[in-house]
């Protein structure tokens, strides 16, 4: 039996924060498209290659665990990043918490 269901990514304009795990480094875009396995964001040329980094994206009311997979050149000075979802991990999950979390006082 063939699957006859697709997940297509749908428009989503947003503005986004790139987090790469490792460096902690932050690179900031515009949403392009986005389904629940991956997204589309378009970059600044100049921010470095983040194929097969994992990275914590960021959009508005989302925050997506993720890996580059692709990048693609557009007109000017831009580029889009196609990223995978990925499930979370504790050390993860623990770095959101810290970095979220605030103690009021």
């Amino acid at each position: 039996m063939r699957e006859r269901r697709t997940i297509n990514r749908v428009e989503f304009l947003a503005n986004s924060v790139i987090v790469d795990k490792e460096t902690l480094k932050k690179y900031y875009g515009q949403v392009k498209n986005i389904s629940p396995l991956g997204i589309a964001i378009t970059v600044d040329k100049h921010i470095p290659n983040l194929v097969g980094r994992e990275l914590i994206v960021v959009v508005e009311t989302m925050i997506m665990y993720s890996e580059a997979v692709r990048e693609d050149k557009e007109l000017g000075n831009k580029k889009s990043i196609a990223f995978k979802a990925k499930k979370f991990t504790p050390d993860v999950l623990q770095y959101l918490f810290e970095q979220i979390g605030t103690s009021e006082e």
